[in-house]
């Protein structure tokens, strides 16, 4: 397997807090990486961090052996895409025009054939090519997601962080979303970093599962091996049936561990 994502020894803070505690991670090409934890526990800090929307107090970070944090803006943009977790800034232009704003690492003075080329391909792998001239503010919440995604793919980067994709989806559109992204990981050798609250989606889909608890990453590796019982009761606080169907765990969370018996403080 070759590395395509490596983190090490990262921290990062808000003046005095510290939110990332000495992080270290590496992942693969051809696959996706859910990072899993309760609220507070670093997950958006971290995919902000990897996209240098924030800028860690220490620690290294490097996409294909080149270190992060030594590249310029436009070329970080061409090997890492960022989907946010939500839309709220984009302009009510079409959904082409959306798409195309993933070309901007590419683009001169004006867009190319090429660009309206790469606009359209990533609009027909995903579906969506006949909303091409819609205005993105009048799509449904999933269709919206759907154009985002198509956006870091037109800006043809090996890596994309994802925040929260599903998080304001039903269950039909986040089935979607996650299908679309697995094949199109697969087919195009990507490597995808997810930042996700629900835990037997990130168990079905994922190839890794990172754990992770107060900035710390408490588990990494395959999904049957991180989702277990023990740590969910030390991570989440809960007690949980975990079964295993086909090497994916699915959870059924039974009850709350008072705050004192999971080792929490009040």
């Amino acid at each position: 397997m070759i590395i395509r994502l490596s983190v090490k020894n990262l921290h990062f803070g808000y003046n005095s807090t510290e939110v990332l505690r000495d992080l270290t991670l590496e992942v693969g090409d051809g696959q996706i990486a859910s990072i899993v934890g309760p609220n507070g526990s670093g997950k958006s800090t971290l995919i902000k961090c990897i996209d240098r929307i924030l800028v860690p107090s220490a620690g290294d970070i490097s996409v294909d052996r080149c270190n992060v944090t030594k590249m310029k803006q436009m070329e970080l943009a061409q090997m890492i895409a960022y989907v946010p977790q939500n839309s709220l800034r984009v302009f009510p232009n079409t959904v082409f025009d959306v798409v195309l704003m993933g070309r901007r690492p590419y683009l001169g003075w004006k867009g190319s054939k090429r660009d309206d080329d790469v606009v359209w391909e990533v609009l027909g792998l995903l579906g969506i090519d006949n909303l091409a001239l819609a205005a993105f503010t009048e799509l449904s919440g999933g269709q919206q997601q759907k154009v985002l995604i198509a956006r870091a793919l037109a800006q043809e980067t090996g890596v994309i962080l994802l925040d929260e994709p599903t998080s304001n989806l039903d269950v039909w559109h986040q089935i979607d979303v996650m299908e679309i992204l697995r094949s199109l990981v697969r087919k195009r050798d990507l490597t995808a970093i997810i930042a996700i609250h629900d835990l037997n989606t990130a168990a079905r889909y994922s190839d890794i599962i990172v754990m992770m608890k107060k900035g710390k990453i408490v588990s990494a590796g395959k999904p049957e091996n991180v989702l277990t019982g023990e740590n969910l009761a030390s991570v989440y606080g809960i007690q949980a049936n975990v079964r295993i169907t086909e090497d994916i765990p699915y959870i059924i969370p039974l009850s709350r561990i008072p705050q004192k018996t999971a080792g929490f403080k009040k």
